[in-house]
């Protein structure tokens, strides 16, 4: 027999901190010449406000990640909440992202080495350099994520987070005249309000972190309290880090004439030009290369984690027929998509030719808004689709609405997000233009794809991951699929997971089918488990018939999501709900069952009771009986820890409420 659904969960916040952090940390060493030379005086308002924006995606994120743990962010919220094209447009939006930020950390390190040796940043020797940095970042990232990794990102993170700290405590001290920040503001003019709407929507891509992290949430073991505790940490270490090197930015570095200083002097290593402004020389010199070396090691960390996130998201659309499998081709040995890691650097390396850091920056806000925008939509649309789904984080401040909570956070991050992303395409050529070609280009290669294939442009259509390695493994992964399958629901939220590992496997055996009008059936099964004080046709109670038609309705409807599936739906009476399930597989020629795992009964709880070793000991009496019966193979998606389900409907005898345990 086969039992799945049990993940490994090795990572926990403080790891999830450590690659949102290194995103966000970077942004300072890249943006901060920019968002100064737009903003000019208004700059840690700016950063404020981008504080706010990072905090309302950080809820976002986060209830979606925890909502379906799913490799990949704004793609696998808007598939479940719209359709594969938005999905696709959401994930297209952040491929270009994850490439530009690669191009951006790559480039922007190689000024700040040039702290050490000033001709590495200038002629031949800079593409050398990004090429060098960007060769190295893919073979890391085709190596895998490792937990020696994981200790020397959460030691960088530390120093960063130090050094921030004592560059804001020492500026505010030498620096900070409140007078001198008013002085440069002339509202409208001095910035103009283009300028402070670009560089607002420049400062607010910094939440890209998030969308790398939620990459990894089928590989979390992160509590309930630890998700709301990453969401407070993480919003205000960006507020206090935004705000205050803003502050040292605009003081030590002060506007002059409408000019910015740190943006004419050090727009690409603005870092160090604070740095610089700092006397006496003594511990100046010392700090800045402090600072270089910093942002050179925090520049590559989160181009590792753009890179990790680039081939989750390019994993989940090779998977959901979005791209083309040889796309997302999986190393042999290291299962990680080479080829698209490989792409991706050629292609960060091609953007960096014309070494403009703004131009890079207006494109790669483009990206990042369109992104956040799709995120947020999302969950205000899951919370209606999905009302009953469980959520490990559920973001605060709900309204009822229309029969749902909607969350206000949400909705306000979608519209400022959105007016954020019309203002720098209004506002920026570079985004304007090449930012929408990119989306028309993807979307045509999207449609046409789908249609060469013979699939649907808005339905779901999965490939299994075999198809992403090819050769002997593809092969023999082919006879593993599963043609027709018996699905008997609990009447939980754990059905949509019930259903949808169903309908991959059916899919995938779709999709290898010869013939395309053979497709995959999914048979959905109700049982009504009667006692033996009734007849076995008594008559059933109107409350356990509509919750099987609404179970059943909802259980085709999430099943058809596949391409190429029918999903059967049916209702049995039987005495006994395990020897219903085996007797209805047989019957019916099932080739699998996929069920979920009830927990085992406090009075017969095998292994808490000091049982025999073995899986038998985790389960309840009807899996076991399953397990033990079936014909076929069973696949089991386990229940979330602490949560005892029925898995059947029980007639009720008069006076009592559920029927006997199964014998």
């Amino acid at each position: 027999m086969v039992a799945s659904g049990v993940f490994r969960r090795t990572l926990g916040q403080p790891v999830l901190f450590a690659i949102i952090y290194t995103v966000v940390a970077s942004a300072l060493y890249y943006a901060t010449g920019v968002v100064t030379d737009n903003a000019l005086g208004l700059t840690p308002v700016v950063f404020a406000l981008a504080a706010v924006f990072f905090g309302l995606a950080a809820m976002t994120y986060v209830e979606g990640a925890s909502l379906y743990q799913e490799r990949a962010g704004s793609t696998v919220f808007a598939r479940h909440a719209f359709n594969e094209l938005i999905s696709f447009i959401a994930g297209w939006a952040m491929l270009l992202d994850y490439a530009i930020l690669l191009g951006i950390t790559a480039l922007t390190a190689t000024h700040y080495l040039a702290a050490f040796y000033g001709p590495i940043d200038d002629g031949v020797l800079e593409p050398l350099a990004v090429l060098a940095i960007l060769a190295y970042v893919a073979w890391r990232s085709i190596m895998g994520f490792s937990s020696t990794r994981v200790r020397r990102l959460r030691l960088l993170v530390a120093l960063d987070v130090a050094l921030h700290a004592l560059i804001i405590v020492l500026g505010l001290w030498l620096f900070f005249d409140l007078g001198t920040i008013v002085d440069q503001i002339d509202l409208g003019r001095v910035p103009s309000w283009g300028e402070a709407v670009f560089a607002l929507g420049i400062a607010s891509v910094l939440f890209t972190g998030l969308e790398s992290a939620s990459g990894l949430s089928g590989e979390l073991r992160v509590s309930r309290r630890g998700l709301r505790r990453l969401i407070s940490s993480a919003t205000v270490t960006v507020l206090v880090l935004y705000v205050g090197i803003g502050l040292v930015a605009v003081t030590a570095t002060p506007v002059v004439d409408g000019i910015s200083l740190l943006g004419r002097d050090a727009l690409e290593d603005p870092m160090v030009g604070i740095a610089e402004a700092f006397a006496p020389r003594w511990y100046a010199d010392p700090l800045k290369y402090v600072v270089a070396a910093a942002a050179t090691a925090t520049l590559v960390a989160a181009a590792n984690s753009a890179m990790l996130g680039l081939s989750r998201l390019a994993y989940a659309l090779s998977t959901n027929r979005q791209i083309p499998s040889a796309l997302g081709r999986l190393h042999a040995r290291r299962s990680t998509p080479y080829v698209v890691i490989s792409i991706a650097a050629v292609v960060a390396a091609l953007l960096t030719l014309p070494a403009d850091l703004e131009f890079l920056v207006g494109i790669f806000a483009f990206g990042a808004l369109l992104g956040l925008t799709i995120a947020h939509l999302s969950i205000v649309v899951l919370r209606y689709r999905a009302p009953d789904r469980p959520r490990p984080y559920r973001m605060p401040l709900s309204i009822r609405v229309r029969g749902g909570d909607l969350p206000l956070p949400a909705v306000a991050g979608a519209l400022l997000s959105a007016l954020a992303w019309l203002s720098v395409l209004v506002t920026h050529s570079g985004a304007r233009y090449v930012g929408l070609a990119w989306m028309a280009i993807g979307v045509t290669l999207y449609v046409t794809y789908r249609i060469t294939q013979g699939k649907s442009v808005f339905r779901r259509v999965v490939v299994p991951e075999a198809a992403l390695r090819g050769g002997r493994e593809r092969r023999e992964r082919r006879g593993a699929a599963y043609g027709s399958i018996l699905v008997p629901l609990l009447g939980s939220a754990m059905d949509d997971d019930i259903v949808q590992t169903a309908g991959r496997l059916a899919a995938e055996e779709d999709t290898d089918a010869v013939e395309e009008d053979h497709g995959a059936t999914i048979e959905a099964l109700w049982i009504f488990e009667v006692p033996m004080s009734l007849p076995i046709d008594a008559a059933l109670p109107d409350e356990q018939l509509r919750r099987a038609r609404a179970a059943l309705a909802r259980a085709k409807a999430v099943g058809e999501e596949y391409e190429g599936v029918e999903v059967a739906t049916a209702t049995v009476r039987a005495r006994r709900t395990g020897a219903a399930i085996v007797d209805e597989a047989r019957r019916r020629g099932v080739q699998a069952v996929v069920m979920g795992a009830e927990e085992p009964s406090k009075i017969r709880a095998g292994a808490r009771l000091g049982g025999r070793g073995g899986l038998e000991n985790f389960l309840g009496e009807v899996t076991k009986y399953v397990l033990a019966k079936a014909h076929c193979p069973v696949i089991l998606t386990a229940p979330p820890a602490g949560e005892l389900r029925t898995p059947v409907a029980a007639v009720p005898v008069e006076g009592e409420d559920a029927a006997s345990p199964e014998p």
